[in-house]
């Protein structure tokens, strides 16, 4: 008996109402393997990593849950506040390219030298600060 094969084309993007917008931050050419992550409750905000030929690891795309954001204008806008977290470490708004895509640049990378930077010297402060009130509240309730 022979098995029948059925030739299905190839669906476009954004055609069968996948459950995720896809921010893409780099090339996948620039990667060897994937791995996704959930960031956040399950099922809502994914990490797509990619990892390099030299062993590192990067952001290769976002993928984020079309619950949590909408279209609007071309750009995606979130309807979460972890969304918008997300969205707003990046260093350009996501724009639409097709389907559920857009593009987008991740946040600019800060040499060794240059660090600590004056908001990585502000939220050490304050941190300091916050551990000091909670110590002497600490030790006032003793």
């Amino acid at each position: 008996m022979r098995l029948m094969t059925v030739n299905h084309a190839r669906a476009k993007p954004g055609t069968r109402g996948g459950n995720f917008y896809r921010i893409v931050l780099r090339p996948k050419e620039q990667f060897t393997s994937f791995r996704i992550q959930d960031v956040g409750r399950k099922g809502h905000a994914e990490r797509l990593a990619g990892r390099r030929r030299s062993g590192s690891w990067a952001t290769q795309a976002w993928l984020i849950n079309k619950k949590d954001a909408h279209i609007e204008d071309g750009r995606l806008v979130p309807d979460d506040l972890q969304t918008k977290r997300i969205l707003n470490r990046l260093s350009t708004t996501p724009k639409h390219v097709k389907g559920n895509i857009f593009k987008a640049k991740d946040r600019k990378n800060i040499p060794e030298k240059q660090k600590p930077t004056k908001a990585q010297m502000r939220a050490r402060r304050k941190n300091i600060k916050k551990a000091q009130r909670a110590r002497m509240l600490r030790r006032f309730l003793e």
